[in-house]
Protein backbone atom coordinates (compact mmCIF):
# COMPACT_ATOMS: atom_id res chain seq x y z
CA UNK A 1 0.00 0.00 0.00
CA UNK A 2 2.67 2.63 1.06
CA UNK A 3 4.17 1.88 -2.69
CA UNK A 4 0.72 2.86 -4.44
CA UNK A 5 0.42 5.83 -1.84
CA UNK A 6 3.97 7.02 -2.92
CA UNK A 7 3.84 6.53 -6.30
CA UNK A 8 0.22 8.73 -6.51
CA UNK A 9 2.30 11.64 -5.00
CA UNK A 10 5.17 11.55 -7.45
CA UNK A 11 2.32 11.68 -9.94
CA UNK A 12 -0.22 14.07 -8.77
CA UNK A 13 3.32 16.48 -8.64
CA UNK A 14 3.96 15.75 -11.62
CA UNK A 15 0.73 16.40 -12.69
CA UNK A 16 0.47 19.69 -10.92
CA UNK A 17 4.45 20.97 -12.28
CA UNK A 18 2.78 20.57 -15.97
CA UNK A 19 -0.46 22.03 -15.33
CA UNK A 20 1.28 25.08 -13.60
CA UNK A 21 3.68 25.16 -16.05
CA UNK A 22 0.77 25.81 -18.92
CA UNK A 23 -0.64 28.53 -16.74
CA UNK A 24 2.00 30.46 -15.70
CA UNK A 25 1.12 33.81 -17.04
CA UNK A 26 3.32 34.93 -20.16
CA UNK A 27 3.98 38.36 -21.54
CA UNK A 28 1.62 38.56 -24.51
CA UNK A 29 2.43 40.81 -27.52
CA UNK A 30 0.16 43.69 -28.30
CA UNK A 31 -2.05 42.35 -30.98
CA UNK A 32 -2.35 43.96 -34.23
CA UNK A 33 -6.02 45.05 -34.44
CA UNK A 34 -5.69 46.70 -30.55
CA UNK A 35 -2.46 48.70 -31.91
CA UNK A 36 -4.43 49.67 -34.94
CA UNK A 37 -7.18 51.10 -32.54
CA UNK A 38 -5.03 52.82 -30.61
CA UNK A 39 -3.23 54.33 -34.11
CA UNK A 40 -6.80 55.72 -35.36
CA UNK A 41 -7.58 57.31 -31.69
CA UNK A 42 -4.36 59.26 -32.10
CA UNK A 43 -5.38 60.05 -35.33
CA UNK A 44 -8.76 61.53 -34.14
CA UNK A 45 -6.98 63.85 -31.66
CA UNK A 46 -4.68 64.98 -34.46
CA UNK A 47 -7.31 65.93 -36.74
CA UNK A 48 -8.97 68.19 -33.72
CA UNK A 49 -5.71 69.68 -33.26
CA UNK A 50 -5.36 70.26 -37.00
CA UNK A 51 -8.79 72.32 -36.84
CA UNK A 52 -8.03 74.35 -33.68
CA UNK A 53 -4.62 75.40 -35.59
CA UNK A 54 -6.58 75.86 -38.75
CA UNK A 55 -4.46 73.72 -40.83
CA UNK A 56 -7.78 71.67 -41.87
CA UNK A 57 -11.20 73.56 -42.29
CA UNK A 58 -14.39 72.17 -40.87
CA UNK A 59 -15.70 70.23 -44.03
CA UNK A 60 -12.25 68.47 -44.32
CA UNK A 61 -12.42 67.88 -40.36
CA UNK A 62 -15.61 66.44 -40.63
CA UNK A 63 -14.12 63.79 -43.59
CA UNK A 64 -11.44 62.93 -41.87
CA UNK A 65 -13.23 62.41 -38.67
CA UNK A 66 -15.66 60.15 -40.36
CA UNK A 67 -13.05 58.27 -42.01
CA UNK A 68 -10.84 57.27 -38.96
CA UNK A 69 -14.03 56.23 -36.88
CA UNK A 70 -14.79 53.69 -39.28
CA UNK A 71 -11.68 52.46 -38.94
CA UNK A 72 -11.97 52.77 -35.18
CA UNK A 73 -14.86 50.68 -35.42
CA UNK A 74 -13.57 47.60 -37.93
CA UNK A 75 -10.41 47.82 -35.55
CA UNK A 76 -12.62 47.34 -32.29
CA UNK A 77 -13.97 44.52 -34.13
CA UNK A 78 -11.07 42.72 -35.25
CA UNK A 79 -10.13 42.96 -31.72
CA UNK A 80 -13.21 41.66 -29.90
CA UNK A 81 -13.52 39.00 -32.30
CA UNK A 82 -9.66 38.03 -31.58
CA UNK A 83 -10.34 37.75 -27.96
CA UNK A 84 -13.40 35.54 -28.18
CA UNK A 85 -10.84 32.97 -30.41
CA UNK A 86 -8.23 33.20 -27.88
CA UNK A 87 -10.82 32.12 -24.92
CA UNK A 88 -12.16 29.64 -27.11
CA UNK A 89 -8.60 28.44 -28.06
CA UNK A 90 -7.32 28.83 -24.24
CA UNK A 91 -10.21 26.49 -22.65
CA UNK A 92 -9.92 23.70 -25.52
CA UNK A 93 -5.72 23.70 -24.77
CA UNK A 94 -6.07 23.38 -21.11
CA UNK A 95 -8.35 20.49 -21.84
CA UNK A 96 -6.07 19.11 -24.42
CA UNK A 97 -3.06 19.57 -21.65
CA UNK A 98 -5.58 18.05 -18.88
CA UNK A 99 -6.23 15.00 -21.09
CA UNK A 100 -2.57 14.18 -22.03
CA UNK A 101 -1.52 14.77 -18.33
CA UNK A 102 -4.10 12.53 -17.00
CA UNK A 103 -3.63 9.68 -20.05
CA UNK A 104 0.35 9.68 -18.92
CA UNK A 105 -0.26 9.01 -15.50
CA UNK A 106 -3.43 6.27 -16.18
CA UNK A 107 -0.98 4.78 -19.17
CA UNK A 108 2.23 4.48 -16.78
CA UNK A 109 -0.16 2.51 -14.14
CA UNK A 110 -1.40 0.26 -16.77
CA UNK A 111 2.01 -0.34 -18.00
CA UNK A 112 3.80 -1.41 -14.50
CA UNK A 113 0.73 -3.40 -13.73
CA UNK A 114 1.48 -5.18 -16.68
CA UNK A 115 5.44 -5.65 -16.32
CA UNK A 116 6.51 -4.42 -12.66
CA UNK A 117 6.15 -5.89 -9.46
CA UNK A 118 4.87 -3.68 -6.62
CA UNK A 119 6.61 -3.90 -3.47
CA UNK A 120 9.33 -5.73 -4.65
CA UNK A 121 12.41 -4.86 -3.08
CA UNK A 122 15.60 -3.68 -5.17
CA UNK A 123 17.82 -7.12 -6.29
CA UNK A 124 21.99 -5.93 -6.20
CA UNK A 125 23.68 -8.79 -8.05
CA UNK A 126 24.80 -10.25 -4.65
CA UNK A 127 21.10 -10.54 -3.69
CA UNK A 128 20.04 -12.28 -7.20
CA UNK A 129 22.75 -14.81 -7.24
CA UNK A 130 22.27 -15.60 -3.69
CA UNK A 131 18.69 -16.24 -4.42
CA UNK A 132 19.38 -18.49 -7.54
CA UNK A 133 21.78 -20.46 -5.27
CA UNK A 134 19.08 -20.64 -2.66
CA UNK A 135 16.83 -21.85 -5.83
CA UNK A 136 19.74 -24.20 -6.87
CA UNK A 137 19.64 -25.76 -3.26
CA UNK A 138 15.63 -26.20 -3.25
CA UNK A 139 14.87 -27.29 -6.56
CA UNK A 140 12.47 -30.73 -6.99
CA UNK A 141 14.65 -33.53 -7.07
CA UNK A 142 14.61 -36.38 -9.44
CA UNK A 143 11.99 -38.65 -8.28
CA UNK A 144 9.38 -35.55 -8.15
CA UNK A 145 10.76 -33.74 -11.76
CA UNK A 146 10.47 -37.71 -13.16
CA UNK A 147 6.32 -37.30 -12.31
CA UNK A 148 6.18 -33.89 -13.94
CA UNK A 149 6.88 -35.60 -17.40
CA UNK A 150 4.09 -36.37 -19.95
CA UNK A 151 3.84 -39.50 -20.95
CA UNK A 152 5.35 -39.93 -24.58
CA UNK A 153 3.04 -41.39 -27.20
CA UNK A 154 3.62 -42.59 -30.33
CA UNK A 155 7.26 -44.48 -29.41
CA UNK A 156 6.85 -48.08 -30.57
CA UNK A 157 9.79 -50.20 -29.31
CA UNK A 158 11.29 -53.26 -31.25
CA UNK A 159 9.21 -55.86 -29.84
CA UNK A 160 12.37 -58.50 -30.46
CA UNK A 161 14.55 -55.81 -28.09
CA UNK A 162 11.65 -55.55 -25.78
CA UNK A 163 11.06 -59.20 -25.30
CA UNK A 164 14.88 -59.46 -24.76
CA UNK A 165 14.51 -56.45 -22.08
CA UNK A 166 12.06 -58.46 -20.26
CA UNK A 167 14.04 -61.94 -20.26
CA UNK A 168 16.65 -59.87 -18.78
CA UNK A 169 14.42 -57.82 -16.13
CA UNK A 170 14.23 -61.51 -14.63
CA UNK A 171 17.34 -62.77 -14.82
CA UNK A 172 18.98 -60.03 -13.22
CA UNK A 173 15.82 -60.41 -10.15
CA UNK A 174 17.72 -63.64 -9.74
CA UNK A 175 21.18 -62.18 -10.40
CA UNK A 176 21.20 -58.50 -8.68
CA UNK A 177 25.05 -58.51 -8.45
CA UNK A 178 25.90 -59.31 -12.03
CA UNK A 179 27.71 -56.24 -13.20
CA UNK A 180 27.68 -57.42 -16.74
CA UNK A 181 23.94 -58.16 -16.59
CA UNK A 182 23.02 -54.36 -15.18
CA UNK A 183 25.50 -52.97 -17.80
CA UNK A 184 23.44 -54.61 -20.47
CA UNK A 185 20.31 -54.09 -19.17
CA UNK A 186 20.78 -50.19 -17.86
CA UNK A 187 21.66 -49.81 -22.04
CA UNK A 188 18.86 -51.76 -23.04
CA UNK A 189 16.17 -50.37 -20.63
CA UNK A 190 17.46 -46.69 -22.39
CA UNK A 191 17.34 -47.60 -25.76
CA UNK A 192 13.69 -48.68 -25.71
CA UNK A 193 12.85 -45.12 -23.64
CA UNK A 194 12.32 -46.51 -19.97
CA UNK A 195 14.69 -44.21 -19.15
CA UNK A 196 13.75 -44.26 -15.12
CA UNK A 197 14.28 -48.11 -15.38
CA UNK A 198 17.39 -47.31 -17.12
CA UNK A 199 19.57 -44.71 -14.67
CA UNK A 200 18.16 -47.15 -11.39
CA UNK A 201 20.15 -50.01 -13.71
CA UNK A 202 23.19 -48.15 -14.38
CA UNK A 203 22.77 -46.97 -10.51
CA UNK A 204 23.29 -49.89 -9.52
CA UNK A 205 26.01 -51.19 -11.74
CA UNK A 206 28.53 -47.99 -10.22
CA UNK A 207 27.40 -49.38 -6.52
CA UNK A 208 28.62 -52.74 -7.98
CA UNK A 209 32.10 -51.85 -9.58
CA UNK A 210 32.64 -49.64 -6.64
CA UNK A 211 35.86 -47.82 -7.47
CA UNK A 212 36.20 -49.63 -10.58
CA UNK A 213 33.11 -47.11 -11.69
CA UNK A 214 34.94 -44.23 -14.50
CA UNK A 215 33.73 -41.24 -15.51
CA UNK A 216 32.09 -43.04 -18.26
CA UNK A 217 29.40 -44.92 -16.28
CA UNK A 218 28.48 -41.61 -14.10
CA UNK A 219 28.16 -39.77 -17.16
CA UNK A 220 25.85 -42.19 -18.70
CA UNK A 221 24.41 -42.15 -14.90
CA UNK A 222 23.35 -38.28 -15.35
CA UNK A 223 22.25 -38.42 -18.85
CA UNK A 224 19.61 -40.92 -17.95
CA UNK A 225 18.10 -38.72 -15.85
CA UNK A 226 18.08 -36.01 -17.36
CA UNK A 227 16.14 -38.42 -19.85
CA UNK A 228 13.80 -39.58 -17.32
CA UNK A 229 13.13 -35.79 -16.14
CA UNK A 230 12.09 -34.32 -19.47
CA UNK A 231 15.82 -31.90 -19.79
CA UNK A 232 15.60 -31.22 -16.21
CA UNK A 233 19.16 -31.55 -14.32
CA UNK A 234 18.36 -32.30 -11.08
CA UNK A 235 19.94 -32.49 -7.93
CA UNK A 236 20.73 -36.19 -8.38
CA UNK A 237 22.01 -35.54 -11.76
CA UNK A 238 24.45 -32.51 -10.67
CA UNK A 239 26.00 -35.49 -8.41
CA UNK A 240 26.46 -37.73 -10.82
CA UNK A 241 28.29 -34.69 -13.28
CA UNK A 242 30.58 -33.73 -10.57
CA UNK A 243 31.58 -37.03 -10.53
CA UNK A 244 32.24 -37.99 -13.59
CA UNK A 245 33.96 -34.71 -14.19
CA UNK A 246 36.37 -35.45 -11.47
CA UNK A 247 37.23 -39.05 -13.28
CA UNK A 248 37.26 -37.20 -16.81
CA UNK A 249 37.39 -33.42 -17.06
CA UNK A 250 37.36 -33.45 -20.56
CA UNK A 251 34.33 -35.16 -20.98
CA UNK A 252 32.26 -33.90 -23.64
CA UNK A 253 28.58 -34.89 -22.74
CA UNK A 254 29.60 -34.05 -18.81
CA UNK A 255 30.42 -30.19 -20.15
CA UNK A 256 27.69 -29.77 -22.22
CA UNK A 257 25.27 -31.50 -19.49
CA UNK A 258 27.10 -29.51 -16.69
CA UNK A 259 26.37 -25.93 -18.78
CA UNK A 260 22.99 -26.93 -19.32
CA UNK A 261 22.50 -27.14 -15.90
CA UNK A 262 23.75 -23.77 -14.59
CA UNK A 263 21.65 -22.23 -17.80
CA UNK A 264 18.52 -23.53 -16.70
CA UNK A 265 19.53 -22.91 -12.89
CA UNK A 266 19.73 -19.02 -14.07
CA UNK A 267 23.30 -18.96 -14.08
CA UNK A 268 24.10 -18.10 -17.27
CA UNK A 269 27.55 -16.57 -15.91
CA UNK A 270 28.67 -19.74 -15.55
CA UNK A 271 26.91 -21.89 -18.34
CA UNK A 272 28.55 -19.65 -20.80
CA UNK A 273 32.73 -20.23 -20.45
CA UNK A 274 31.63 -24.11 -20.21
CA UNK A 275 29.85 -24.50 -23.62
CA UNK A 276 32.26 -21.54 -24.81
CA UNK A 277 35.78 -23.81 -24.64
CA UNK A 278 33.63 -27.23 -25.27
CA UNK A 279 32.76 -25.83 -28.89
CA UNK A 280 36.32 -25.02 -29.32
CA UNK A 281 37.60 -28.15 -27.85
CA UNK A 282 35.09 -30.35 -29.95
CA UNK A 283 35.21 -31.46 -33.44
CA UNK A 284 32.36 -30.59 -35.67
CA UNK A 285 30.49 -34.28 -35.64
CA UNK A 286 30.11 -34.22 -32.14
CA UNK A 287 26.84 -34.42 -30.52
CA UNK A 288 26.78 -31.77 -28.44
CA UNK A 289 27.86 -28.96 -31.00
CA UNK A 290 24.25 -28.76 -32.60
CA UNK A 291 22.23 -27.96 -29.12
CA UNK A 292 24.84 -25.51 -27.85
CA UNK A 293 25.19 -23.84 -31.12
CA UNK A 294 21.04 -23.36 -30.81
CA UNK A 295 21.17 -21.99 -27.24
CA UNK A 296 24.54 -20.07 -26.55
CA UNK A 297 23.55 -16.86 -28.06
CA UNK A 298 21.05 -16.45 -25.66
CA UNK A 299 23.31 -18.01 -22.90
CA UNK A 300 25.78 -15.19 -23.83
CA UNK A 301 23.39 -12.45 -23.79
CA UNK A 302 21.72 -12.98 -20.50
CA UNK A 303 25.53 -13.18 -19.38
CA UNK A 304 26.09 -9.71 -20.09
CA UNK A 305 29.18 -11.32 -23.46
CA UNK A 306 29.23 -10.00 -26.97
CA UNK A 307 29.10 -13.43 -28.62
CA UNK A 308 28.58 -14.41 -32.34
CA UNK A 309 28.27 -18.48 -32.31
CA UNK A 310 28.80 -18.19 -36.27
CA UNK A 311 32.55 -16.85 -35.57
CA UNK A 312 33.51 -20.28 -33.89
CA UNK A 313 35.54 -22.28 -35.89
CA UNK A 314 34.47 -25.54 -36.59
CA UNK A 315 37.56 -27.13 -36.49
CA UNK A 316 41.03 -25.77 -36.37
CA UNK A 317 44.05 -26.89 -37.96
CA UNK A 318 44.76 -27.90 -41.98
CA UNK A 319 41.54 -28.52 -43.98
CA UNK A 320 41.03 -30.58 -46.85
CA UNK A 321 41.19 -27.51 -48.74
CA UNK A 322 44.28 -26.14 -47.73
CA UNK A 323 45.46 -29.91 -48.88
CA UNK A 324 43.86 -29.39 -51.79
CA UNK A 325 45.32 -25.98 -52.49
CA UNK A 326 48.66 -27.38 -51.47
CA UNK A 327 48.59 -30.41 -54.62
CA UNK A 328 49.21 -27.55 -56.79
CA UNK A 329 52.68 -26.43 -55.85
CA UNK A 330 55.66 -26.92 -55.85
CA UNK A 331 57.27 -29.61 -53.42
CA UNK A 332 59.48 -26.65 -51.62
CA UNK A 333 56.19 -24.60 -51.29
CA UNK A 334 54.13 -27.79 -50.08
CA UNK A 335 56.76 -28.32 -47.49
CA UNK A 336 56.62 -25.32 -46.49
CA UNK A 337 52.92 -24.54 -46.33
CA UNK A 338 52.48 -27.94 -44.49
CA UNK A 339 55.59 -26.72 -41.51
CA UNK A 340 53.52 -23.27 -41.45
CA UNK A 341 49.83 -25.02 -40.74
CA UNK A 342 51.36 -27.78 -38.13
CA UNK A 343 53.04 -25.46 -36.29
CA UNK A 344 50.30 -22.93 -36.06
CA UNK A 345 48.47 -26.11 -35.07
CA UNK A 346 51.21 -27.27 -32.48
CA UNK A 347 51.15 -23.35 -30.55
CA UNK A 348 47.35 -23.41 -30.09
CA UNK A 349 47.30 -26.77 -28.82
CA UNK A 350 50.49 -25.86 -26.33
CA UNK A 351 48.38 -22.64 -25.27
CA UNK A 352 44.78 -23.42 -25.42
CA UNK A 353 44.65 -27.21 -25.43
CA UNK A 354 42.39 -29.21 -27.91
CA UNK A 355 40.08 -32.34 -28.90
CA UNK A 356 41.84 -35.63 -29.21
CA UNK A 357 41.31 -35.28 -33.07
CA UNK A 358 44.06 -32.37 -32.76
CA UNK A 359 46.21 -34.05 -30.82
CA UNK A 360 46.58 -37.08 -33.48
CA UNK A 361 46.56 -34.91 -36.50
CA UNK A 362 49.33 -33.03 -35.14
CA UNK A 363 51.30 -36.62 -34.44
CA UNK A 364 50.41 -37.84 -37.87
CA UNK A 365 51.41 -34.50 -39.35
CA UNK A 366 55.05 -34.74 -37.80
CA UNK A 367 55.46 -38.42 -39.06
CA UNK A 368 54.62 -37.49 -42.21
CA UNK A 369 57.03 -34.32 -41.86
CA UNK A 370 60.06 -37.40 -41.16
CA UNK A 371 60.10 -35.35 -37.52
CA UNK A 372 59.55 -38.75 -35.37
CA UNK A 373 61.50 -36.78 -32.35
CA UNK A 374 58.84 -34.01 -32.08
CA UNK A 375 55.94 -36.67 -32.96
CA UNK A 376 56.89 -38.61 -29.78
CA UNK A 377 57.06 -35.73 -27.46
CA UNK A 378 53.82 -34.71 -28.71
CA UNK A 379 52.01 -38.48 -28.38
CA UNK A 380 53.69 -38.06 -24.69
CA UNK A 381 52.05 -35.37 -23.72
CA UNK A 382 49.00 -36.44 -24.93
CA UNK A 383 48.78 -39.42 -23.01
CA UNK A 384 49.61 -37.73 -19.70
CA UNK A 385 46.91 -35.29 -20.77
CA UNK A 386 44.20 -37.20 -21.70
CA UNK A 387 45.04 -40.07 -18.90
CA UNK A 388 41.53 -40.39 -17.88
CA UNK A 389 39.95 -40.70 -21.45
CA UNK A 390 40.50 -44.05 -22.78
CA UNK A 391 38.76 -43.46 -25.62
CA UNK A 392 40.75 -40.10 -26.58
CA UNK A 393 43.89 -42.22 -26.06
CA UNK A 394 42.50 -45.03 -28.23
CA UNK A 395 42.72 -42.08 -31.12
CA UNK A 396 45.93 -40.58 -30.38
CA UNK A 397 47.39 -44.14 -30.20
CA UNK A 398 46.00 -44.97 -33.65
CA UNK A 399 47.73 -41.85 -35.01
CA UNK A 400 51.05 -42.43 -33.28
CA UNK A 401 50.72 -46.62 -34.44
CA UNK A 402 53.47 -46.22 -36.61
CA UNK A 403 56.32 -44.62 -33.93
CA UNK A 404 56.08 -48.09 -32.52
CA UNK A 405 56.75 -49.56 -36.03
CA UNK A 406 60.07 -46.66 -37.19
CA UNK A 407 61.62 -48.08 -33.39
CA UNK A 408 61.19 -51.41 -34.32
Amino acid sequence: MGFWIATGAFCAMTALALIAAYLRPRRASVPAAAYDLQVYRDQLKEVERDLARGVLSEDEAARARTEVSRRVLEADRALQMGERASARGGLLDKLVVGAGVGATIAGAFLVYLQIGAPGYPDLPLATRISLVEDARANRPPQAEAETQVPFREGLVPDPEREALVEQLRTVMERRPDDANGMALLAVNEAALGNFRAAHLAQDRLIALLGDEATGRHYVDLAEMMVLAAGGYVSPEAERALTRALELEPRNGTARYYAGLMFAQQGRPDLAFPIWRNLLADSTPDAPWIDPIRLQIEEVAFLAGVPFDASTMPAQRGPTADDIAAAQDMAPEDQLAMIEGMVQGLAARLASEGGPPADWARLIGAYIVLGQTEAAQAIYDEAQVLFADAPEALDEISAAAAPLAQASE
